[in-house]
């Protein structure tokens, strides 16, 4: 169950998040191979300085860090896709530079991500995870 993180330096208007969430579950579930049902998505808001990334000079153009748990099993290809897919949607929904963006990838045993009926089971090429 990929819970991705995103933190971004302003407030976000309630109907862009909803937006934003569908989009990108949307994408993870097209490069990652892998249904939709079990994508978690946490959207945190924070005031233009209370994020900072080394080389910005101008926060309040905006940043935004992720950070993505998902299963491990995919290739370098396919999470960079994720990654470059990510840093897309933000740009194109808040015009976040994309050079004041930062993705953390982290992978994962099937088996540490859990629901309340069971746990996950290793990533397969064109699962669904919830109906297989």
């Amino acid at each position: 169950m990929p819970h991705l993180q995103f933190e971004i330096n302003r407030p976000l208007e309630d109907n862009a998040k909803v937006t934003f969430a569908e989009q990108v579950r949307q994408l993870f579930s097209s490069v990652m191979d892998t249904g939709t049902d079990h994508i978690s998505i946490s959207i945190r808001e924070f005031g233009t300085h209370n994020l900072s990334v080394g080389r910005v000079k101008e926060p309040e153009k905006g940043i935004a860090l992720v950070n993505a748990d998902i299963r491990e099993g995919r290739t370098i290809e396919q999470r960079r896709e994720l990654t470059l897919g990510f840093m897309n949607i933000l740009h194109d929904t808040w015009q976040i530079p994309k050079e004041h963006m930062y993705v953390t990838l982290t992978e994962h045993k099937g088996e540490d991500f859990h629901l309340l009926e069971r746990y996950l089971a290793s990533w397969q090429e064109g699962e669904d995870p919830l109906n297989d």
